[in-house]
């Protein structure tokens, strides 16, 4: 154990060190709290204060219980059996106790697709009008609804104007017909153990005299249910160790709260505090930018992040003509100086990557777009999911809705091998059915293999069976795509291929959690970050700066912060001002590569000259003038 906390810094070793009860440690971008969190559970079980049992590990996104799992092994050879996702740790828990919530041991858990092909149904069924109210926004709602612990009967006493009132009935018809289908979402699952929990004190107790300590991480991306659930686990004892940031808190669209790490305090009143504000990733002066702009927010506490790494460079800042011209000079900096799979380029919308990628292909420069259709949603991966669903679950009627419409003979042919399948009543692996049902189907006959776009749709199927190949049931291998497909935070470093030189393009929030040598932040300009959607609203705006933050602290040793002088809007020219996030910012820190000053408190303009911009971007013309003209 020496050995591991001799790896910590002072402050890290302190929370490690932690002698019991509720602890909340705020760990700043780059400060090791994956290192804090593993080696307080290696501590645990070192100093024999827990058994692996009753360790509970959470976090959000199956890659980082990953990677947490096999440094916990490494350093201890104990496997958590209680480690993951609130999800799969959920769907674990009802797996076992599923007919005390009403749930069939073999439920399904629909994916986002699944969920939308639903309430499609239920929109045709009843004859709703989809034109006035979007199936995606109503399930949006329910979503939203069953993260705030509403269940079908709340939401409608609580339900006001039109549009709730058309979800509440949706809400009721959805959650019937999923009981009828023998399937829950994802929203239910930490739903359904949170009711699981209160309603039957046994079950409770059980996992509560299990578990003695509870380690959850990212708690500024908790929501309700979440939180909930982190409650229930960490009694009677208290032993609640709780790591996140203020800072870095940035899906509040999803549900998330930083909010319950105030709350925490309130209800834990003995919870002692830890900061780790050393940063192991960013020069100081990224800090110092990082700094400036997040201590704007006053809704949350600010940690103040240093490094003993050198000063490095300042930050330097581009002003293109337009969209494009932002593009091309970005893509020209990288193409001079440096090796591709260094640099992310990060934008707020994912339609600002279209530019970036003509540029590449302009300047021949290999990239990879982060944020494309992953491999669970592409088509002929969920018709080959459906025909397996429809195996395990007859009753699934979305699955069979699918199946249908691949064509009455494909559809007869399956039937008839399910019948087979049924009257032998031998349990086949995944793989054994998959194989089976594509003999049966014909199903690759849809596919030339001589064309180029068609083999790739065959090497997908491959893939497919390479990953049932691992499972030996059925309900195994499909609760695990599930999870995968749609879970909590984007894990957007497995679509990352580090071995290749290549540039990385993706949104800021798929960036969080990552970091590269080389980072670009394009579109500072308000409308686009922040967003306009942000701009008359605090909370929002403040969302916004977090995501600012997030995007700056991803730079391990230099960082670009670009605008346009004016982008192009349903086709017509429109002036745009340079991002609030910019002025925030000490002018000393940045370098300007384009313009010989940049003050960048701007009032907005009407009227733009396109000569004007030329002497601008050519030096002739100070900006700040011309920003203030």
């Amino acid at each position: 154990m020496s050995d591991l906390l001799d790896k910590l810094n002072p402050a890290q070793k302190k929370a490690v060190l932690h002698p019991g009860g509720p602890a909340l440690v705020l760990a700043g971008a780059g400060s090791g709290k994956n290192r804090v969190l593993t080696t307080r559970a290696a501590y645990l079980l070192e100093q024999n204060l827990a058994t692996p049992e009753e360790i509970l590990l959470v976090t959000f996104t199956n890659k980082a219980a990953h990677e947490m799992n096999q440094r916990l092994i490494k350093q201890t050879g104990a496997r958590l059996p209680m480690s993951g996702t609130f999800h799969s740790l959920c769907a674990k828990i009802l797996r076992r106790h599923a007919p005390l919530v009403g749930l069939d041991h073999n439920y399904l858990i629909y994916d986002t697709d699944e969920q939308l092909a639903l309430i499609k149904q239920i929109y045709k069924s009843h004859s709703l009008n989809s034109t006035e109210f979007k199936p995606k926004a109503v399930l949006a709602m329910i979503s939203n609804a069953k993260n705030e612990m509403l269940g079908v009967a709340e939401y409608q006493n609580l339900a006001t104007g039109r549009f709730q009132e058309m979800v509440a009935r949706v809400y009721k018809i959805y959650q019937h017909q999923l009981l009828e289908n023998k399937a829950v979402d994802f929203d239910d699952l930490l739903l359904l153990v949170n009711k699981l929990f209160a309603e039957n004190k046994a079950v409770l107790a059980f996992y509560q005299n299990q578990i003695k300590h509870v380690l959850i991480d990212e708690y500024q991306d908790s929501n309700k249910a979440q939180y909930l659930l982190g409650k229930y686990f960490a009694k009677p004892d208290d032993n609640i160790f709780a790591v996140g940031d203020f800072s870095q808190s940035i899906y509040a669209w999803r549900g998330a709260d930083y909010r319950n790490m105030f709350l925490l305090k309130k209800d834990f009143p003995a919870l002692v505090e830890y900061k780790l504000e050393e940063n192991y990733r960013s020069s100081q002066n990224i800090l110092n930018v990082a700094t400036q702009v997040i201590s704007q927010n006053n809704s949350h506490p600010i940690l103040k992040l240093w490094t003993k790494k050198a000063q490095a460079d300042k930050i330097k800042v581009l002003a293109g003509q337009d969209g494009r011209d932002e593009a091309e000079q970005i893509i020209r900096e990288v193409k001079n100086n440096y090796h591709y799979a260094d640099v992310a380029i990060l934008y707020r919308t994912n339609a600002q990557s279209r530019p970036f990628e003509e540029a590449c292909i302009k300047y021949g420069l290999p990239y990879q777009l982060v944020g494309g259709f992953k491999f669970y949603e592409r088509k002929e991966i969920k018709d080959l999911l459906a025909f397996l669903k429809l195996i395990t679950n007859p009753q699934d009627s979305v699955s069979q809705e699918r199946v249908v419409k691949l064509g009455k003979r494909r559809y007869s042919d399956f039937e008839a091998l399910r019948d087979t399948i049924r009257a032998e009543k031998e349990e086949l692996s995944p793989l054994t059915l998959l194989e089976k049902i594509l003999e049966a189907t014909h199903y690759k006959d849809r596919f030339d293999d001589k064309d180029p776009e068609d083999v790739s749709h065959l090497e997908n199927i491959a893939e497919l069976l390479n990953v049932a190949s691992e499972f030996a049931h059925s309900a195994q291998f499909l609760e695990n795509v599930a999870l995968i497909q749609d879970q909590e935070m984007v894990d957007a470093a497995g679509n990352l291929k580090n071995n290749l030189d290549r540039i990385t393009l993706m949104s800021l929030h798929s960036a969080k959690g990552l970091e590269f040598p080389v980072v670009f932040i394009a579109g500072l300009e308000e409308g686009l970050l922040p967003h306009a959607r942000s701009l008359l609203d605090k909370a929002q705006l403040e969302e916004e700066r977090r995501l600012a933050y997030v995007g700056i602290t991803r730079a391990q040793d230099k960082l670009y912060l670009s605008y346009a002088l004016k982008r192009y809007f349903y086709g017509n020219s429109t002036f745009s001002t340079p991002s609030r996030f910019l002025a925030d910012i000490d002018p000393k820190l940045l370098s300007a590569t384009t313009a010989p000053k940049v003050q960048l408190k701007a009032k907005k303009r009407l009227v733009v000259d396109d000569d004007e911009l030329d002497s601008v971007l050519s030096g002739e013309l100070d900006i700040e003038e011309f920003l203030n003209f």
